[in-house]
């Protein structure tokens, strides 16, 4: 009668297992084994306290607030609910990108950090509004923001070169023009070659007066007295002759006229210093390390 084959290694296996059932016994194993069950289970529900989605009072309060300011009404207990389901599905799907590391090298997400950075510090600035003595040293501080630029209103005659025989022709022709017009006490028709310019200019400032006739022009007559026609002035229209007809000189506004603007500005001004302060601090605890590029290796 044949005999079975003996089980090639038998001695071996059972040595290996008895080492596994006398490793199995041991306290240490049990307590890792445990450590890393709970591990995994709290990192699977997004983290230990994450584990619970909580809806505070005040919370449920915000939630009406925001209602009754869209709807101008209170919301309903259908609405209520749809509102909370709202916010655990939320809180729920952020937990669960930030347990998967989602938020992790995320241009938008750290955009939209330091923003809510930037919204805290400037809700601080906003909730002190300036007094008149802040902005009273705000526009004595940067009066050339505020500067009425000098105005000027005139009338003019243009001459186009073209139709007197080229600039010196048209140049002369505005000469013996002004001496007319000087010798009569009003004009109602003093002529001119370009209709399409405005004969009479309000008063404006001398940009809106570059706009229309040019730079050159507006130059010019920045420096003509008031009351009495001119010498010929050029532009790229021509040769003018010009009578400035009134002038307001340049100054500093008061503050009551320009009230909205200056706050605005200082408004502006102290969020910029409030940030800069805020990051001061911040960057004061941070060592910034650049790494450059390695040198190229010496030969």
């Amino acid at each position: 009668m044949e005999r079975a084959p003996a089980l090639v290694g038998a001695p071996s296996f059972l040595v290996y297992a008895r080492s596994v059932r006398r490793f199995l016994r041991e306290p240490l194993v049990h307590f890792l084994a445990i450590g890393a069950a709970l591990f995994f289970f709290f990192s699977w529900r997004g983290g230990g306290a994450s584990g619970r989605i909580v809806v505070t009072r005040a919370r449920l309060e915000s939630f009406v607030a925001g209602f009754e300011r869209t709807w101008r009404r209170p919301p309903t207990e259908q609405e209520l609910t749809g509102l909370i389901d709202g916010f655990v599905r939320e809180e729920a799907a952020v937990r669960e990108a930030m347990a998967t590391g989602l938020d992790r090298d995320d241009t938008i997400i750290r955009r939209r950090l330091k923003q809510k950075i930037d919204f805290l510090a400037e809700d601080r600035i906003d909730s002190s509004p300036p007094s008149e003595a802040d902005l009273a040293a705000f526009l004595a501080a940067h009066p050339g923001d505020y500067r009425v630029e000098e105005r000027i209103a005139f009338r003019q005659v243009c001459l186009r070169p073209d139709r007197h025989g080229g600039l010196a022709g048209a140049e002369a022709e505005a000469r013996r023009l002004a001496s007319r017009l000087a010798r009569r006490a009003a004009v109602a028709d003093p002529g001119g070659d370009s209709p399409l310019l405005p004969p009479d200019m309000p008063l404006a400032p001398k940009a809106e007066i570059a706009r229309v006739f040019g730079s050159e022009f507006a130059d010019a007559v920045a420096g003509l007295p008031e009351g009495r026609w001119s010498a010929p002035v050029r532009s790229g229209f021509g040769v003018h002759v010009v009578f400035v007809t009134a002038k307001t000189p340049a100054r500093t506004p008061a503050l009551a006229d320009v009230r909205a603007t200056v706050e605005r500005d200082f408004t502006a001004d102290r969020r910029s210093k409030e940030l800069d302060a805020l990051y001061g601090r911040l960057l004061a605890r941070t060592k910034v390390v650049v790494e450059t590029s390695a040198p190229p290796e010496t030969k």
